[in-house]
């Protein structure tokens, strides 16, 4: 097990280092330069350039100011924010928790509906089977802006359930505010979630010892929870596990639906005001939000399955 997880963070750590430098260096070389939203759309004079450049260590190599950036990072400091002038540090830390409870809501649907309504989907065939079958099928491929779409024009602006812009005051207002967007950004992954984990409890239901277990008479719940399950559960946490990664990801388009003021939002009105260091600091954020999940789903699988550490590891 040491040897697995070895490897596995030094794959986590080579992915992060590999992507701060493609995310550093993107927003660098891009067309117009940080440097020209500070000047706030006047021509500056070359001495004002200059001063410019030297305070932000823009004549610099790329690696030095990458190295720079990347050591400061890892302390917390992302810098200075050039839109709003402020640490990059204390605008994602007043949008981190919105974008944290939300987040969490839609986990919770996607593991508590995805799973369950599998379960359900491939332990009772006929109706039940059928109908969660047509509904996944239907809400796997709806985007997440569609989703969103639709639930506002449903659920706030016809059945006034849910509010359909910004947030409520208080805690209970705040998950109520947060509920509608959160199960928009829940909607594709937990019907993918639900097929798989139907795919999966189904195929083990046609396995041998399954067969033996009923000739055995062994109650169908210890088989299920004991033998089915168990067996069934790597392909379904490797699936779950990168819905939930992907989840933060999809934010972006969730929170500017909703008026949520997010990571995703911030990220978003950033990259429309040419803010390049919040912008490199929200984004290194997610994906090592991404990788460190994947990682988190491997050490489960490994525990569940020992066939996964042997793979890896041989």
């Amino acid at each position: 097990m040491g040897r697995f997880l070895a490897r596995r963070t030094l794959g986590l750590v080579i992915t992060l280092l590999v992507t701060s430098f493609v995310v550093y260096g993107s927003m660098a070389l891009s067309p117009g330069g940080s440097d020209s939203v500070l000047y706030g759309g006047r021509t500056p004079t070359p001495a004002q350039r200059a001063a410019v450049r030297a305070e932000y260590h823009l004549n610099d190599p790329l690696l030095v100011r990458y190295g720079r950036w990347l050591l400061d990072a890892l302390h917390g400091n992302f810098g200075i924010s050039i839109v709003g002038h402020q640490p990059v540090s204390a605008r994602i830390s007043a949008a981190f928790g919105t974008t944290l409870w939300l987040v969490a809501m839609a986990a919770v649907l996607v593991i508590v509906a995805g799973i369950g309504l599998g379960l359900a989907s491939a332990l009772r065939p006929g109706l039940t089977d059928s109908v969660i079958t047509v509904v996944s099928s239907i809400c796997v491929g709806v985007p997440s802006f569609v989703a969103a779409a639709l639930a506002i024009d449903v659920f706030a602006l016809r059945l006034h359930w849910f509010p359909a812009y910004g947030e409520q005051s208080g805690l209970i207002g705040h998950l109520h505010s947060l509920f509608l967007p959160s199960a928009a950004l829940a909607v594709a992954s937990f019907a993918l979630v639900t097929r798989v984990t139907r795919a999966s409890v189904r195929a083990e239901l046609d396995r041998d010892y399954v067969l033996t277990a009923q000739a055995r008479a062994i109650p169908r719940r210890d088989v299920i929870g004991r033998h089915i399950l168990r067996n069934a559960a790597a392909p379904i946490l490797a699936t779950t596990g990168l819905q939930l990664a992907s989840l933060l990801v999809g934010t972006v388009i969730v929170e500017n639906a909703f008026g949520v003021p997010g990571l995703g939002s911030l990220l978003l009105s950033s990259v429309n005001q040419k803010d390049y260091p919040t912008v490199q600091a929200i984004t290194l954020i997610m994906v090592s939000a991404f990788v460190v999940t994947n990682l988190v789903v491997d050490i489960l699988q490994a525990l569940i399955d020992p066939r996964v550490r042997v793979a890896v590891t041989a």
